[in-house]
């Protein structure tokens, strides 16, 4: 089965940074979509951005400017940046990956998450 590992999450204070890598191991063909999502207690679960095969992101408005996503394809990691965190900031990070497993099989992973906390 493909993994999805996050890591980097942590205890940060209003207006510091973070940087969370999410790595995709197992089989597969290639990584095709890889996205961000957030889910704080109490909260649905939202999209935070994601980055395509070719490199093009998106991002919520909630983010934008604030957050930017990128990804090795030769690690098979994608990445978020994170500068001026905010309090509403901390949730739970998913790394949510669309994975090409063979000439007609695309399956969607989620990794188990890293917590974020923002607070002073």
């Amino acid at each position: 089965q493909v993994q999805l590992v996050e890591s980097g999450g942590g205890l940060v204070q209003p207006g510091g940074s973070l940087r969370l890598s999410c790595a995709v191991s197992g089989r597969f063909l290639s990584v095709d979509t890889m996205n961000w999502y957030r889910q704080a207690p109490g909260k649905q679960r939202e999209l935070v951005g994601g980055i395509s095969s070719g490199g093009s992101t998106n991002y919520a408005d909630s983010v934008k400017g604030r957050f930017t996503i990128s990804r090795d394809n030769d690690k098979n990691t994608v990445y978020l940046e994170m500068n001026s965190l905010k309090p509403e900031d901390t949730a739970v990070y998913l790394c949510n990956v669309y994975v090409l497993r063979g000439w007609n099989r695309r399956d969607v992973y989620w990794g188990h998450g890293t917590k974020v906390t923002v607070s002073s």
